[in-house]
């Protein structure tokens, strides 16, 4: 009863107290003594900063120049946002992150080494495979197109070329033979006589088939051992 009694007592004087500082804050309206007044106007000598309008308009196409401009910056917009699905699939990165999945999933390790350890790992094995094939690029696409001696046109068929060269010898004769004609058959066309008769839409998914069965093989043949 009497700690009841002393709580509601000092709950009071803490009430009493708030309301009394409360009216003294409201009543004190001028600022302290030898208090300076100050402004928010700025000097005549600062100069605003200058920041640019920034206007985005959506007109009508008037040509036809206007819409195949149109239609390429849509098309290269989706290249950039698929651009790194596209050199992993294009590249040997994917095979050498499969092999060393399965390395890692056989020595039944969960945490070590980390995925991004992995990633670098096949990143920088992919850069040193795939080298003499981005040195043609460059030499032969890039650097020209960024000169202006050539079209982007014809920098894509250069830049083609080096990477159809590599699928080919990474797939091998008689295989990519095999999952070039399955491809070919699926789509209903001609069965080629050379490479240049090979459309790069049924090479790519040949060459990712073909990597993908050597990756598992090599995967599983390490697998087992462990």
């Amino acid at each position: 009863m009497v700690n009841n009694m002393k709580k509601r007592l000092s709950f009071f004087v803490f009430i009493v107290l708030l309301f009394t500082c409360n009216i003294t804050f409201a009543q004190s309206n001028s600022f302290p003594r030898n208090t300076v007044q100050g402004n928010t106007e700025m000097g005549r000598n600062i100069r605003p900063i200058d920041v640019p309008n920034v206007n985005i308009e959506i007109t009508q196409p008037q040509t036809g120049r206007e819409v195949a401009f149109s239609v390429r910056l849509l098309i290269l917009l989706t290249i950039l946002t698929l651009a790194p699905s596209i050199l992993i699939l294009l590249t040997c990165f994917f095979f050498f992150l499969i092999v060393l999945d399965f390395i890692k999933r056989a020595l039944n390790l969960q945490q070590v080494p980390p995925t991004a350890v992995l990633n670098g790992i096949a990143f920088f094995m992919t850069l040193f495979a795939m080298w003499p094939t981005f040195t043609k690029i460059y030499d032969n696409a890039y650097k020209p197109l960024a000169d202006g001696n050539i079209s982007i046109e014809r920098a894509f068929t250069e830049a083609e070329t080096p990477m159809r060269d590599f699928m080919f010898s990474q797939m091998g004769a008689s295989t990519g033979k095999k999952y070039i004609s399955m491809f070919m058959g699926v789509a209903k066309m001609e069965q080629p006589k050379n490479t240049s008769d090979v459309p790069t839409y049924i090479l790519i998914p040949a060459y990712i088939l073909n990597e993908l069965t050597i990756a598992f093989k090599i995967g599983i043949i390490l697998y087992i051992p462990f």
